[in-house]
């Protein structure tokens, strides 16, 4: 990826025009101290990692440490702006569902297509390259924008880690029939993270190295390769009808509608990387058109693809034969064409490895956005003059994700991706009713008492519903009251006025749209499995102690003092 460089001039007077770019000095003083900077990229102070007043020295740390309570309270609150966003910060799986796994795609896809509708307004009226993190740090404050970035970040290691460990699967699948060839297996940790995977970290070390240096493909190459990858999955699809066997289909629901809604939210990280798209939104020339057509339309073709190969694997072999690692490629050996598998394994190959350089990409975009604001050291969101990447950024992202794809397997990391993700898309959905009912010094007190009611409600009611589900309670008592709960608010915020109109593209159906985002979304996380959270929460503990002990504080001199400019 490469992060224009061009110079952005503030608006403060028409004779104090300045010109900044992202490798500019991250706390400049001085002339001399402009042109150290731009000389020596690779440099590692403390004032390029804190340059804040609060971690100066000891004394000062202490001191802000002591008005930790006060300057949580401050950010929590703080909103970021439109314009800040936009101008401002420039400057600076199968075994859980059997056949019917077509209908966990189904349904995983139904939860995304509501999610990109909330996506696709914000980006178009805030097309910044901060993405989910931008957004919410609009609406919802900057606190629970750092919980988005965390688990932005996470989902990054996650993702791409995951995706490495694919590719050492099919890789393996090319010369054995154990995708496990290349593994090394360790009797002494613990299931799950038993298996190092050597293939898979220097795997994400090449795709980092490309998107570091900028390299990309030519326009003509791209559509070359991607008009390949498309015959190959056309081919999958009809061979698969074609040699299928529906006998294989049954028993069609053989761990019933609790193994389809879990499965769904496992497999939802299938769907996970739109937000990439969200966040090229300020490089389109015309948002209003591209990105709402790019993103609901690529995510309706990509919904009914994925149904498709997903009921044309267990037409061609039993869902219990199927290789979690390496389905396709497998499959089609089993079926007697070797020599598919070859032709698949390559295509799974070149798509896993320019889907790591893109994440690659993009989440340097997301990541460089999070250092802007200083919620993660500013020395992050430093541009490589030659390059015009953010390297740093990148090395973040790509010495994690190895070291999760080294121990980790791919079921642990789905079902943390999954959750993750989910997470980030709820909160999404909420900061968009925010949008469209809340405009601070505008709404009136009365009617942002009686949208937040019906906020708690249709949330309160998504809780219950989930929570009956998890339990395995039967009855239709409990579901009913929780669904009267949830159509009850949402008709309820549906008479509220709105407070702000979007100014060349909305949501259809607001509130209904959101609120059915924060409802599939929800439910698909309580189909996950325990330790899903138990890692989840782990991660997200690690998150809120380091937020206490540093976020908010670099954020609360940030927003107060403007001490750094990146």
């Amino acid at each position: 990826m490469r992060i224009s460089s061009q110079r952005i001039t503030e608006s403060k007077s028409d004779s104090e025009n300045q010109q900044i770019s992202l490798y500019t000095p991250l706390n400049p003083t001085n002339d001399h101290q402009q042109e150290e900077t731009n000389s020596s990229y690779w440099r590692f102070t403390k004032n390029d990692f804190f340059p804040e007043p609060s971690f100066q020295t000891f004394t000062s740390y202490t001191s802000a440490l002591s008005h930790t309570l006060y300057r949580f309270r401050d950010r929590f609150f703080g909103r970021s702006s439109d314009v800040n966003e936009l101008i401002e910060l420039k400057k600076q799986t199968r075994d859980d569902a059997g056949p019917a796994i077509v209908l966990s795609y189904a349904v995983s896809g139904l939860s995304a297509l509501f999610s990109v509708f909330c996506y696709t307004e914000f980006a178009v009226e805030i097309p910044v390259a901060g993405g989910s993190f931008s957004y919410l740090r609009v609406e919802l404050g900057d606190f629970v924008a750092f919980i988005a970035a965390g688990n932005l970040i996470l989902e990054a290691v996650v993702g791409t880690a995951g995706l490495a460990r694919s590719f050492s699967s099919y890789l393996a699948s090319m010369f054995s029939s154990n995708p496990d060839l290349f593994r090394i297996q360790v009797d002494s940790f613990a299931e799950g993270f038993n298996l190092l995977d050597p293939v898979a970290v220097l795997i994400l070390y090449i795709a980092s190295m490309v998107a570091m240096r900028g390299t990309k493909l030519t326009s003509f190459s791209n559509m070359i390769l991607s008009i390949i990858s498309s015959l190959v999955i056309i081919f999958i699809i009809v061979v698969g009808f074609i040699h299928g066997n529906t006998s294989n289909l049954e028993p069609f629901f053989p761990y019933g509608a609790e193994g389809v809604f879990k499965a769904a939210a496992v497999v939802y990280w299938s769907y996970a990387g739109f937000d990439l798209v969200a966040n090229m939104a300020e490089e389109t020339r015309n948002p209003a058109r591209d990105i709402p057509l790019g993103l609901v339309g690529s995510m309706s073709l990509i919904s009914a693809v994925y149904c498709l190969m997903a009921l044309a694997l267990p037409m061609m072999v039993k869902y219990t034969e199927i290789d979690r690692d390496a389905a396709f490629s497998v499959a089609f050996e089993k079926i007697g064409m070797k020599w598919a598998k070859y032709v698949v394994s390559l295509c799974a190959l070149k798509g896993m490895f320019t889907c790591m350089m893109i994440t690659s990409m993009g989440q340097a975009r997301y990541t460089t956005q999070i250092a802007r604001s200083h919620m993660i050291p500013p020395w992050f969101a430093l541009v490589h003059p030659k390059t015009g990447t953010p390297i740093y950024a990148t090395l973040l992202v790509t010495i994690t994700s190895c070291t999760v794809a080294l121990f980790s397997s791919l079921d642990v990391l789905s079902s943390l991706l999954s959750l993750s993700t989910l997470f980030i898309f709820i909160l999404m959905a909420i900061a968009l009713l925010v949008r469209r009912y809340y405009v601070k010094d505008t709404t009136s007190k009365y009617d942002m008492t009686k949208f937040m009611a019906c906020l708690f409600v249709i949330i309160g009611s998504c809780i219950g519903l989930t929570a009956l589900w998890g339990a395995k309670r039967k009855g239709w008592i409990g579901y009913v009251a929780a669904g009267g709960l949830f159509f009850a608010g949402t008709i309820g915020m549906a008479l509220l006025p709105k407070q702000r109109v979007p100014k060349k593209w909305g949501v259809p159906l607001v509130p209904w749209f959101p609120a059915l985002s924060i409802l599939m979304n929800m439910f698909l996380i309580g189909s996950l499995g325990s330790m899903a959270f138990v890692r989840f929460f782990i991660c997200s503990g690690a998150m809120l102690v380091y937020y206490l002990l540093i976020g908010v504080h670099a954020t609360y001199d940030f927003a107060h003092q403007g001490s750094a400019k990146t």
